[in-house]
């Protein structure tokens, strides 16, 4: 090595043990990995008004603050996620979602709308979009457990796998075991479990270290967890973690376990990064994120960060 590259190496290397190691990495491999996002919020206050949403940080959060969030990662591809607009409005935000995806200035490349499963309408509604390129499925929060085991809910649930479309889902990790019990009705439905399962990473930490008390049991979940990913019809999205209150600073070292059980239990080919900006905000930007998470799987083999961070969506959503 000549003296050039070795004072180019010494520089890094002393970036990285003032910062922490993700330096390093970001440099190395963040920028060879090709990012698709799975989970990207335009929470677009121009566009339809104030009122219905509180991001986490003031502002708006359109294409253009996309953009600068993602400057420093290689994004390439992104999925549009629903952002909770009033049902008066859905048809709105379907046709705003198309509209960026047609758009080939940007990464979007597809989108998840939102949809009333329990609403007789819904099959009319959602049926109108059954040969659009760019509506891959919707986004759906339950609000009980008896939701999961409704005629109504379940029929709708069936036609979206009948359209080839998939179903997300957020739900409290308590209800875990329910929602497996939905998956394995709705075989011909692929379910994606949003947010790690809204884990809470304080629950895989040593007690002493943390503050508060977390919101479920580490074994009760995996064990839950385990059950959903029974079911060959789901995948994990990898995100929502980053932003769970927990009380402690959001670092490689306290995030790890909540997300290797998650990259465990699901396998190499059923997880998927998604950013969930800008509500990642609340405690991390999302470069900030993507350089956590790359620190996390740096061990795993190559082809197997690829799949989560990249391949997997691909084929996932078809885009």
């Amino acid at each position: 090595m000549n003296r050039k590259k070795f004072l180019a190496t010494a520089s890094v290397l002393a970036i990285a043990s003032i910062k922490g190691s993700s330096a390093l990495y970001a440099s190395n491999s963040l920028k060879k990995i090709p990012l698709v996002d799975t989970h990207q919020h335009l929470a677009d206050l121009v566009r339809f008004g104030k009122g219905w949403t509180s991001p986490p940080v003031p502002g708006n959060y359109d294409m253009k603050a996309y953009f600068e969030a993602t400057r420093n990662v290689n994004m390439v591809k992104a999925v549009y996620m629903e952002v909770g607009v009033p049902a008066a409005r859905r048809q709105e935000e379907a046709l705003y979602a198309i509209e960026m995806c047609k758009d080939t200035s940007n990464p979007t490349r597809g989108a998840v709308i939102s949809g009333d499963l329990k609403s007789p309408e819904f099959e009319t509604y959602i049926s109108q979009f059954k040969d659009s390129a760019y509506i891959k499925g919707i986004r759906y929060g339950f609000r009980s457990v008896a939701e999961m085991e409704d005629p109504q809910l379940i029929k709708n649930t069936e036609l979206l796998g009948k359209l080839n479309m998939s179903l997300d889902f957020t739900i409290s990790p308590a209800w875990l075991p329910s929602i497996a019990n939905l998956i394995k009705t709705c075989p011909g439905t692929r379910f994606l479990v949003n947010h790690c399962g809204n884990a809470d990473p304080r629950a895989f930490l040593d007690p002493a270290s943390i503050s508060g008390k977390p919101n479920h049991d580490a074994n009760e979940r995996i064990a839950a967890m385990k059950t959903v990913a029974e079911n060959k019809n789901v995948v994990c999205k990898i995100s929502g973690i980053i932003s769970t209150p927990s009380g402690s600073p959001k670092t490689a070292k306290t995030l790890a376990p909540g997300i290797n059980h998650c990259l465990d239990i699901f396998g190499p080919d059923r997880v998927m990064f998604a950013s969930d900006w800008p509500w990642c905000l609340k405690s991390n930007k999302l470069e900030e994120w993507v350089n956590i998470l790359q620190e996390i799987v740096k061990n795993r083999p190559y082809r197997e960060q690829k799949k989560m961070f990249h391949d997997n969506a691909i084929k996932f959503y078809s885009i």
